[in-house]
C-alpha cells in the first residue's frame, strides 16, 4: 500500500496522553520543537485529535487555566485517513495541516503522513534527481493523446517519469487544458531533446516549458511556448 509506506509509525512519534494538562502538553511541545502533536488515549491506540502549541500559548496569554486537560484545546479530531485510503483522498484531507493522522483497518492510530513525506514522494515520481529534462506539454482531454505523445517520445528516449496536471477554464472541467510533464532520463542530449520537441509540435502538441534539471535552468518558458529562452544559443 502506497500510503502505508509513507507513514511515520506511532512508535517513532512524540504524542500526548489525553489526560495530560495543557501545561504538561506545552512542555512536551517545547521540548520536542514540534508545533503540534497527536493526542492519544491511555492505550495509545485511539486518536483523539491534535494539540497545537500556538493555541496553548494563546490560552496561557489570556490568563486561562493551564491545568485543564489537553483535550480542552484539541483540534482535527475528524481529520484522518485509513492506511488503505485512495491516494487522491490524502490531498483533499491534508490541505493546510502539517500532517494527517493515519488509522489502521481497525480504526486504531497507526501513525502520521507529513507534508514533507508527500512532497518527497512526488519528487521521486517526477524523478528529479535522476532526470535530464522535464517537458511540459499542453493538450486537451481528447482520448489517446497521452498514448500518442508517449509513442513519439519513446522513439528517441526512455521516459523516466510522467505527471498530469489540469488547469480548468472558467471552472469547467470539460474545457480543461491538460499539462503533461515528461521527465527524460539522465544522458539524453540536447539534440535528442530538440528532435523530440520538433516531433511533438509537428503533431500539434504545444511544448510550453522545458526545464534542464541538471543545470537548474529553464530552457523554454510557458510565457513564450515553442521558443527557447536563449534562442541564439539553442539554434
Amino acid at each position: 500500500m502506497l500510503i502505508k509506506s509513507l507513514v511515520i509509525k506511532k512508535d517513532y512519534l512524540t504524542t500526548v496522553n489525553e489526560h495530560a494538562t495543557l501545561e504538561e502538553a506545552l512542555k512536551i511541545l517545547e521540548d520536542s520543537g514540534f508545533r503540534c502533536v497527536p493526542i492519544l488515549d491511555d492505550t495509545g491506540t485511539i486518536f483523539r485529535g491534535n494539540i497545537y502549541k500556538m493555541h496553548i500559548y494563546r490560552h496561557k496569554s489570556q490568563g486561562n487555566d493551564m491545568n485543564l486537560p489537553v483535550t480542552y484545546l484539541l483540534k482535527n479530531a475528524t481529520k484522518t485517513i485509513k492506511v488503505n485510503s485512495p491516494f487522491f483522498k490524502v490531498f483533499f484531507t491534508i490541505k493546510d495541516l502539517p500532517y494527517i493522522s493515519v488509522l489502521d483497518e481497525e480504526n486504531k492510530f497507526y501513525g502520521i503522513l507529513t507534508h514533507s513525506r508527500l512532497l518527497d514522494m512526488l519528487s521521486d515520481a517526477w524523478n528529479i534527481k535522476n532526470g535530464s529534462y522535464v517537458l511540459t506539454v499542453l493538450t486537451d482531454n481528447s482520448r489517446g493523446n497521452l498514448a500518442k505523445m508517449t509513442r513519439i517520445i519513446s522513439k528517441f528516449s526512455a521516459i523516466a517519469g510522467v505527471m498530469s496536471l489540469d488547469a480548468s477554464t472558467a471552472g469547467k472541467s470539460d474545457n480543461s487544458v491538460r499539462r503533461i510533464l515528461f521527465t527524460l532520463p539522465a544522458g539524453v542530449g540536447e539534440d535528442t531533446l530538440k528532435e523530440i520537441v520538433k516531433r511533438l509540435e509537428r503533431k500539434g502538441y504545444v511544448v510550453a516549458e522545458i526545464e534542464d534539471l541538471q543545470a537548474g535552468m529553464t530552457l523554454m518558458s510557458d510565457e513564450n511556448p515553442g521558443v527557447y529562452v536563449n534562442q541564439d544559443e539553442n539554434n
